[in-house]
C-alpha cells in the first residue's frame, strides 16, 4: 500500500488533485467566502497564512505524514477547498480523512458527498485499508453530524486533546469506518449523491 503517492481522484462534481502552491490564490479566495478562519473551533488558515499552510502540508507529505489534496469544483474548474489523508499507518493499513474545508457556498452540496466517496473508495479499494478514521472537535457539531451521516461509528472521545489558538482546551470525537462496513457505506453514499445531483 502506497498511501503517499500523489494521485488525482475525479468525480462528476469535484476532482481531488495534489495540493500545490499554484492553488494558493484561489484557496485564499475560497476561504474568504464565509471568512472560514473565524470559526474558532476549525483549522482553516487565514488568507495571510495560506501559503505557509500549503508549505507545511507539502513538507509533512515529504515526511510521510500527510497526503493533501486541493478540491476542484468541476463546474467552475476552480479550487474551493482542501482535504487530506493523514495519520497514515502503513503497517496497520489505516488512515484518517481530515484537514477538510470548503468555501461557504460549496458546503452542504454534492461536492462534499462525492469527495468523501472518492477518498473512501480509493482508501478501501485501491490502498487496501482495513479502517478509515475521522476526527472532529467537540464544538464542531456540524462536522460530527456530517461524519455520522457517512455511516462512520463513534470510537470514543479523547478529552482535553487539543489546545486551540485561543487557548481553549477541547475534546475530540473519533470515528471510523471498517472494511466490513464499506459496502453498505458506499451504497448509501452513492444513493445520497444521486439524490443531490
Amino acid at each position: 500500500m502506497n498511501l503517499l503517492k500523489p494521485v488525482t481522484l475525479k468525480g462528476k462534481h469535484a476532482t481531488l488533485v495534489p495540493l500545490s502552491m499554484d492553488h494558493c490564490a484561489a484557496l485564499i479566495e475560497a476561504a474568504k467566502d464565509g471568512e472560514l478562519w473565524k470559526v474558532w473551533y476549525s483549522s482553516v488558515p487565514t488568507p495571510e497564512k495560506m501559503a505557509t499552510e500549503i508549505e507545511r502540508c507539502r513538507e509533512w507529505q515529504s515526511q510521510g505524514m500527510l497526503l493533501p489534496f486541493t478540491v476542484i469544483d468541476n463546474a467552475t474548474q476552480k479550487p474551493i477547498g482542501m482535504t487530506a489523508y493523514w495519520r497514515i499507518d502503513l503497517i496497520n493499513r489505516r488512515c484518517n480523512i481530515g484537514w477538510t474545508w470548503y468555501r461557504k457556498s460549496s458546503q452542504r452540496t454534492a461536492i462534499n458527498t462525492e469527495c468523501k466517496l472518492l477518498l473512501l473508495t480509493h482508501a478501501f479499494e485501491k490502498l487496501d485499508c482495513i479502517a478509515v478514521t475521522f476526527s472532529a472537535n467537540a464544538f464542531n457539531v456540524e462536522s460530527r453530524r456530517a461524519i455520522e451521516r457517512l455511516g462512520a461509528k463513534l470510537d470514543g472521545i479523547l478529552r482535553n486533546l487539543k489546545i486551540m489558538p485561543n487557548g481553549v482546551i477541547c475534546d475530540v470525537y473519533h470515528y471510523s469506518i471498517i472494511q466490513s462496513e464499506w459496502a453498505v457505506v458506499k451504497a448509501n453514499l452513492q444513493y445520497k449523491l444521486e439524490k443531490q445531483s
